[in-house]
């Protein structure tokens, strides 16, 4: 039978001052689909099986200065779901660590997540909610700085404060050879606040997160994926967009094997070239990113690398994609 595979992802990823006149990166990846929970709660627990675990790290900007470095795992379970996949509640929980520049200024932040996702009509039209309530930390060597005010003083080298988020879904299995989905998310609702000066004058503005995908089989053994995205926060904004290639080799549930590869472009900012293989409950991914921002002179077009995993466990053997929702995949 002829399938057909399309993707279409809306994805915000976004960049926060952070103190005063000091700016900072909000941590991003190229890869898309290595991180789901990060872009929004709504995705936890869509996926075959009743467990799946995620790495994903993130290298940029060594050429430039002292490295920006993301690191973020991820865990999620199944708690129920119904035989034909038709609803289903589940946890998960995601953590992260930051770091960037020779005040070794970082971030820390986790946070666990409850979803639920029910079918529409015959099952076609699949909607879902995330919530999630976490803490974040962010901190720098405080001995590294010169103030211009003498009399200034940090209270506190570090700043923890709370999060809350929430996120929406929605899922359509056109026919067997074609899905698409698209999520919208909230991040840092609260709007906690993170000032060094004890103001309380500084605050982690909301992160808006959009994302749609589609699948679109054009061959037994090929899929076309492009990709668009866009996030912000505050003034802060960000556009990806794309496309990938995949060729499933085999799709013999014990023996499952497929690559993937596409170009996925920053606005503005860099081009990504994106692979990933896909073996049995596995998936591995490797990512690197051309600079082509004001920074391409000093870093000599040189940007970020990424390298992810991601494990399922429990995966059942002879499922059929049309016998199922679309994000159970």
């Amino acid at each position: 039978m002829v399938k057909l595979t399309l993707c279409v992802s809306i994805l915000f990823n976004f960049q926060s001052s952070i103190f005063n006149s000091v700016k900072a990166q909000d941590i991003h990846f190229s890869m898309l689909d290595l991180d789901p929970l990060l872009f929004n709660p709504a995705y936890s627990g869509f996926f075959d099986g009743v467990g799946r675990f995620g790495v994903i790290y993130r290298n940029q900007w060594a050429s430039v200065s002292t490295p920006f470095q993301t690191i973020s795992a991820t865990a999620e379970l199944s708690l129920t779901r119904s035989k034909r996949n038709h609803n289903g509640l589940s946890i998960g929980a995601w953590v992260s660590n930051d770091r960037a520049g020779q005040l070794n200024y970082g971030s820390t932040s986790a946070s666990a997540i409850l979803s639920y996702f029910q079918a529409l009509g015959d099952g076609e039209h699949l909607v879902s909610l995330g919530v999630e309530g976490g803490v974040g930390q962010v901190g720098f060597n405080v001995e590294d700085i010169d103030l211009a005010d003498g009399t200034e003083s940090f209270v506190r080298e570090k700043a923890l404060y709370p999060t809350l988020g929430v996120g929406a879904a929605w899922f359509w299995q056109i026919h067997d050879e074609l899905y698409t989905k698209a999520g919208l998310s909230v991040r840092n609702i609260n709007e906690p606040d993170i000032s060094y000066l004890g103001l309380s004058d500084t605050r982690l503005s909301r992160r808006w997160n959009a994302y749609a995908r589609a699948e679109w089989r054009f061959h037994p053994q090929w899929s076309v994926l492009p990709v668009v995205g866009f996030q912000m926060q505050k003034e802060f904004s960000e556009l990806v967009y794309g496309a990938d290639l995949k060729w499933y080799f085999n799709e013999r549930p014990r023996n499952y094997l497929a690559f993937s590869a596409g170009l996925l472009g920053r606005h503005g900012d860099a081009l990504s070239v994106n692979l990933a293989v896909e073996w049995t409950s596995w998936i591995f991914g490797l990512s690197y990113d051309a600079n082509l921002s004001t920074l391409a002179e000093a870093s000599h077009t040189l940007g970020a690398f990424e390298i992810g995993v991601i494990y399922k466990i429990g995966k059942k053997d002879g499922i059929r994609r049309g016998a199922l929702p679309c994000p159970i995949i």
